[in-house]
């Protein structure tokens, strides 16, 4: 079993910057495969980034290259996501995900771009 807990969302201004952070709890996040998700109003839940296990392998979809940065820390079970010069289209709530045999997902968390 694995519980995901993320923190850090809110209200940010166009170019500015979050930290997300998922904490982990249970067995297993040494192994898991560590995503983040988001869903904005009236769209599809989209894959934003992704990190291997070991954190040597990451991914990114298109619209966030060179301005997010997807980090884990096995030591302390936490997976980050930081996120720059954040545009309006970035709202979404955000959501971790893990796979290590099975899918976990957190319980989201709102990121609210705007002036």
């Amino acid at each position: 079993q694995l519980q995901l807990v993320e923190s850090g969302g809110g209200l940010v201004q166009p170019g500015g910057s979050l930290r997300l952070s998922c904490a982990a709890s249970g067995v297993a996040f040494d192994y898991a495969t560590i995503g983040w998700f988001r869903q904005a109003p009236g769209k599809e839940r989209e894959g934003v980034s992704c990190i291997s296990s070991n954190g040597d392998n990451t991914n990114y979809v298109d619209s966030v290259k060179g301005r997010f940065a997807i980090s884990r820390d096995n030591a302390k079970n936490t997976a980050y996501l930081q996120m720059n010069n954040l545009k309006p289209e970035d709202t979404a709530v955000y959501y971790c995900h893990a796979r290590v045999g099975r899918e976990y997902w957190g319980q989201g968390i709102q990121v609210t771009v705007s002036s």
